[in-house]
């Protein structure tokens, strides 16, 4: 094997749109229909998530919505190419997109995890430490501000 290979298998990304003429209800059987199309090309599927319906940058096919949808699986190469124009002659699949994945160890996970925790965390803080204060004021309450109206209204000045 040349020095360039790797003996083992590569580990893929797929996102695809479904078409929002679909109802919740009929999803699963396109999915089904997916992961039977990944399997029957010798994949193996080892994550899978739903993303729900959401709003298209711009509309595909006259659609302006569709449900997103993540898998992650290990295919052969050479058999990549026919799992994609499957995926692309699949008339309920808008837009996919496979991408190659480096596969993440269980220390890897818990390393991101603990990252946006901790950005969530100062994130709450800085939201936090913002209310009640427009760059660097005090709030200010709705009698004092009708008091210094009625102070600048008596004035006989006004112009």
């Amino acid at each position: 094997m040349s020095k360039n290979k790797s003996s083992e298998i590569p580990h893929y990304e797929l996102l695809y749109i479904i078409s929002n003429k679909y109802s919740e209800d009929e999803l699963s059987p396109i999915i089904d229909k997916v992961r039977k199309i990944i399997n029957d090309h010798g994949g193996d599927i080892s994550y899978s998530e739903e993303w729900g319906k959401k709003k298209l940058a711009y509309p595909i096919k006259h659609f302006r919505y569709g449900y997103y949808n993540l898998a992650e699986f290990d295919l052969a190469g050479e058999k990549l190419i026919k799992v994609n124009k499957a995926l692309q002659l699949a008339s309920e699949i808008l837009r996919h997109q496979i991408v190659s994945k480096k596969l993440k160890t269980v220390q890897e996970i818990e390393k991101e995890k603990r990252i946006a925790k901790s950005i969530v965390a100062k994130k709450s803080e800085a939201v936090k430490g913002k209310e009640g204060k427009i760059k660097g004021q005090k709030k200010t309450e709705l009698k004092d501000l009708d008091e210094r109206l009625d102070k600048i209204l008596e004035t006989d000045d006004l112009l």
